[in-house]
């Protein structure tokens, strides 16, 4: 935990001295700090409810595959179905994955319903929900304090990991969540939740971290302090203004993509000007998407600008990187292209196109991602009718310049 900050304004309780004089410093001071407190409890109040609505989501799936009336009606198409009728009834965040994904969430952790803490009261719940689960679990939770809902562990997981439910949910995202539960075992879930908290992790570092097998590496070192030490020296911490980035929070709270997830303010100018300026070239870019929402397996990835090609009769996905050429940011773009390739053509669409702009102060690099064309003549149309590598170039060069980039 960091150093408790003394409000500037704040007096010691009992002193009836006159408060001192505020001057220019001591105001910016106690509106910066405003500010982050009150932005830090707001982004948590959101993170919470909807962490209870996706749960609450999966428990209303579950009693449905459970006992519904017309289940069989629907089988293994529930989950599609019943997304699609969500998007028709206005509802856009909660596409089959995410519906699947609050099934689980409800299943790893069904006893998130018991936080009593006064953060997280019944009445987030609907009723239909609270009476039920009361009813069913009365006589399991009369030995159980009141706040200090755990998850069983069937003697599976030591006491000292076992965190109360209200803290968990009070510290991690859904998003946190949704990495979480893809862990099956209950000892390593338990060790990642409470090294997220410790840490207090991004959503990207606790990925890392699952990904480097933090866990194993763990079980495995003499000296576990030091590791734990190493790990979060080097971390990504979760901020307050962060958590508004979150793709299910943005989503969740109907916000568009492109006010949430700019990467940095340079280079969301850049595509904010690269996309007026395609426009205005008049070669027949149509403008589909910016910041465009793809999910591949369980990642989710944005594309910088999305356009239709009247012309072309095909989709171009433009991709800007503040940074140089690498072969990884070719390899993702090509990734988008055979996803739109199998996803998003329709009968006579022309294959999709990759643009990649990589820039430096020293260079600008520019990247066609021609994936898996084998007509030369299309790929040599591609040239005439796409802007050229220099005029690119040139107006990457001359707009960074003008953002101080």
């Amino acid at each position: 935990m960091g150093k408790k900050e003394t409000h500037p304004l704040a007096k010691n309780q009992g002193d009836t001295r006159p408060r001192e004089q505020l001057n220019f410093t001591a105001l910016v001071a106690a509106i910066r700090q405003t500010h982050e407190h009150c932005t830090s409890h707001v982004n948590r109040v959101v993170n919470v409810t909807l962490t209870i609505r996706n749960w609450a989501i999966g428990w209303y799936l579950r009693e449905y595959e459970q006992n519904g009336a017309d289940r069989a009606s629907y089988g293994d198409g529930l989950i599609d179905t019943l997304a699609e009728r969500l998007k028709n009834e206005g509802i856009k965040d909660l596409a089959a994955r995410t519906l699947r994904q609050c099934r689980q969430f409800y299943s790893v952790y069904p006893s998130i319903w018991q936080t009593s803490s006064a953060d997280f009261p019944p009445t987030l719940l609907p009723a239909s929900i609270w009476q039920t689960l009361s009813a069913k679990s009365a006589l399991a939770n009369r030995a159980m304090p009141p706040g200090q809902a755990v998850r069983p562990t069937n003697g599976s997981m030591p006491a000292e990991l076992e965190t109360p439910l209200d803290v968990l949910l009070s510290r991690i995202s859904f998003s946190h969540f949704v990495e979480l539960i893809a862990i099956d075992d209950p000892l390593k879930r338990a060790f990642y939740e409470i090294e997220c908290m410790r840490g207090n992790w991004s959503v990207r570092a606790l990925k890392r971290q699952i990904a480097t097998l933090y866990f194993e590496r763990s079980g495995l070192s003499r000296d576990k302090e030091k590791l734990a030490a190493l790990v979060n020296s080097g971390v990504e911490a979760a901020e307050p203004r962060l958590a508004i980035r979150d793709p299910y929070i943005f989503e969740f709270l109907g916000l568009k993509t492109q006010d949430a997830m700019q990467e940095s303010d340079l280079e969301a100018a850049l595509v904010v000007n690269l996309r007026d300026f395609l426009l205005e070239l008049g070669h027949g870019f149509c403008l589909e998407a910016q910041q465009k929402s793809i999910v591949i397996g369980n990642t989710r990835s944005f594309v910088d600008l999305v356009f239709y090609h009247r012309i072309l009769k095909c989709h171009v996905l433009v991709e800007l990187k503040v940074d140089e050429f690498d072969h990884e940011s070719i390899g993702q773009l090509n990734t988008y292209v055979t996803w739109y390739r199998q996803h998003m053509m329709t009968a006579g669409d022309n294959l999709p196109v990759g643009l990649l702009l990589c820039t430096r102060k020293d260079q600008s690099l520019v990247e066609y991602a021609l994936a898996a064309i084998d007509n030369r003549l299309f790929v040599s149309k591609y040239e005439v009718e796409l802007p050229s590598k220099m005029e690119l170039q040139r107006f990457l060069e001359a707009k960074r310049r003008e953002l101080g980039g």
